[in-house]
C-alpha cells in the first residue's frame, strides 16, 4: 500500500496542540467527534493514517484525562444502530466503557441526553448503574437556541447536574453524531465557573479538514460519509472575517457558532474564539505526504459510501436524495459507478456465469473472482481463491476434506440453516484441515494478506458474510440487488 500520512508526525503535533489549547484553562472539556477507538473512515482515505492513533495519542496524556460518554437517550429508544458493527448505540456505549478501562483510561460517566422518561431508557440507566458506572440525566435545556440569558441561568445549564471531575482534560465522546456532546461540554463549563474553575471548551474533529481546499477529496468524503445528516463543508466565514484566512468548516458548526460564542462569553465573561475553526485543534492536514496518493485513496470512499447508500435506500435505512447526493459529490470530480477496478469484472464474471452471484477482489494486482456453488456462498469461494493464489496452490488442488464438511453440512440441514457453506463456515473447516493439511495451513497463514483488500459482489451480502469479510478488513461494495435469506 503506497502511504500519503505521516502517522508519527500525527502523533506528535497533535498531542502538542492539544497539550497547548488546555495549558489556557485550569480544566479543559474536549468534544472528541467521530470514532475514539477505530477511526477507520480516516485510515481508508489517508493510507498511513492507524485507526487507532486517537487512543493511542491520549495515552501520553491518560494521568490528566478522563472520559464522559454521552448518549441520545432517543437513540436508545429507536434502538439506533452503528452501520459498520450492526450493534445498538446503547451496546457501542457498554462497549467503549469497557475498551476505555482495559486501556487504563478513567471513564468518569456516562450522560444521558435530550431524557424523556422513556421506559427502555429507564432501563438502560439501571443497567449502567448496577454495573457500577455513574449516570447523569440532562433534559433539554430551557431557551436553547435563542434565549441566550436562559440558557445561561439556573433554569436553563444550571438545571442539569454537576458531573464531578478531577482531572485537567474531560474527553467527552459519543457512539455516534447528535448525542449531545457540545450540551455536556457548555453544561459543564457553566457549573465549573459557577464554582470558580477557569473551565474551556475545544473540539477535536478530524474531518473536514480545515487547511485543505473546500473541494480537496479528503473533505468531499467527509460529505459523502455525513450524508445522510445532511452536512455540508463551507468556508468558514468568521474565520475569513476575522483573520482573513480561508478555512473549511461545516454547516452545523458554522451555523451554531454565533450561538456557541454567545453562550461561552457569557459562561466565561470573556471572547476565546472568533470562528469555529479557532474551536477545533486537529493538525491531521499538516501530516500528509503524498497528495496524490490521499486524494485517489478518499475518491475510492466516496464511491464505496455511495454504494453504502444506495444499499440503505433499498433496505429502507435512507431516503433517495442520500445516495443522490453523493452521486453529485462523484460528478464533481469526474468519477463514477465503476471508479472501483474491481466492480467491472465482478459484473462481466456474473454475466459469463449465468447470472450466478459473484464476488470480485483484488488481491495486489490480480482481480480474483469466487460464485455461488452448490457448496459454498461467494463469499467462501473468493477468499478460497485468493488464499490459494497468495500462497500459490494450484486451483485444482481441494483445500477443505469431505470427511470435515460433511458434519457442518449435516448440522447445517439439520437445523434449517441451508445447504451452503457461509464464509465463516468455510473458514472454520479450513482451520480444522489445517491441523493435518500443511497445504491448508500455509493458504490460512495468507489470511492476514487480504487487509485492505477491494472487494466488489453483484448482489447485496447479508449479515453473515458481510461481518467476516468486515473482520478480515476487506473493502467491500455491493450491488443494489437482494437475492434471498439462503444468502444470509
Amino acid at each position: 500500500m503506497k502511504v500519503g500520512f505521516d502517522n508519527n508526525k500525527y502523533v506528535k503535533i497533535q498531542s502538542e496542540k492539544i497539550k497547548e489549547r488546555f495549558k489556557l484553562f485550569d480544566k479543559l472539556y474536549l468534544e472528541v467527534g467521530g470514532k475514539l477507538f477505530d477511526d477507520s473512515h480516516a485510515a481508508r482515505i489517508l493510507p498511513g493514517f492507524k485507526n487507532d492513533v486517537k487512543i493511542s495519542m491520549f495515552k501520553e496524556l491518560k494521568n490528566d484525562l478522563e472520559i464522559i460518554y454521552c448518549i441520545n437517550a432517543g437513540d436508545i429508544e429507536k434502538n439506533k444502530t452503528r452501520g459498520e458493527y450492526g450493534i445498538t448505540y446503547d451496546l457501542e456505549v457498554l462497549k467503549l466503557i469497557n475498551k476505555s478501562k482495559k486501556m487504563g483510561f478513567s471513564v468518569n460517566s456516562v450522560v444521558v441526553t435530550l431524557y424523556k422518561n422513556q421506559v427502555s431508557v429507564d432501563k438502560f440507566i439501571k443497567k449502567l448503574n448496577r454495573n457500577g458506572i455513574k449516570t447523569y440525566i440532562h433534559t433539554y435545556t430551557k431557551g436553547y437556541p435563542t434565549d441566550v440569558d436562559t440558557i445561561v441561568s439556573e433554569e436553563g445549564y444550571g438545571a442539569n447536574p454537576y458531573i464531578e471531575t478531577t482531572k485537567k482534560l474531560i474527553l467527552v465522546n459519543a457512539p455516534g453524531p447528535g448525542s449531545g456532546k457540545l450540551a455536556t461540554c457548555l453544561s459543564q463549563i457553566y457549573h465549573e465557573n459557577k464554582r470558580g474553575v477557569n473551565a474551556g471548551y475545544a473540539k477535536f474533529e478530524t474531518f473536514p479538514v480545515w487547511n485543505l481546499p473546500l473541494k480537496h477529496p479528503v473533505n468531499l468524503a467527509y460529505e459523502a460519509a455525513t450524508a445522510d445528516l445532511k452536512d455540508v463543508n463551507m468556508i468558514d466565514p468568521f474565520h475569513l472575517e476575522k483573520y482573513g484566512k480561508t478555512a473549511v468548516n461545516y454547516n452545523r458548526d458554522v451555523e451554531t457558532f454565533p450561538i456557541l460564542k454567545n453562550i461561552l462569553s457569557k459562561v466565561s465573561q470573556k471572547d476565546i474564539y472568533f470562528s469555529p475553526t479557532d474551536m477545533g485543534v486537529n493538525m491531521v492536514g499538516f501530516c500528509i505526504t503524498n497528495n496524490d496518493v490521499v486524494e485517489e485513496a478518499s475518491k475510492k470512499e466516496i464511491v464505496r459510501r455511495y454504494y453504502n447508500e444506495l444499499n440503505n435506500y433499498k433496505m429502507g435505512l435512507c431516503d433517495e436524495d442520500t445516495y443522490k447526493k453523493i452521486k453529485l459529490l462523484m460528478n464533481e470530480i469526474d468519477i463514477d459507478e465503476t471508479y472501483l477496478d474491481v466492480i467491472k469484472p465482478a459484473l462481466e464474471k456474473k454475466q459469463k456465469e449465468n447470472g450466478l452471484p459473484v464476488i470480485a477482489m483484488k488481491v495486489n494486482k490480480k482481480v480474483i473472482t469466487g460464485k455461488q456453488t452448490d457448496l459454498m456462498t461467494p463469499g467462501g469461494t473468493v477468499i478460497l481463491n485468493a488464499i490459494k493464489y497468495l500462497s500459490k496452490i494450484p486451483d485444482d488442488i481441494y483445500l477443505l476434506s469431505p470427511t470435515v464438511l460433511e458434519p457442518i453440512l449435516k448440522l447445517k440441514k439439520e437445523m434449517g440453516s441451508g445447504d451452503r457453506l457461509n464464509l465463516s463456515e468455510v473458514l472454520t473447516a479450513l482451520s480444522i484441515c489445517s491441523v493435518t493439511n500443511p497445504l491448508a495451513a500455509k493458504a490460512m497463514s495468507c489470511l492476514s494478506k487480504l487487509k485492505d483488500s477491494e472487494a466488489h459482489a453483484t448482489y447485496i451480502v447479508t449479515n453473515g458474510d458481510r461481518k467476516t469479510l468486515k473482520d478480515l478488513k476487506i473493502n467491500l461494495t455491493c450491488e443494489n440487488e437482494f437475492l434471498g435469506e439462503e444468502f444470509d
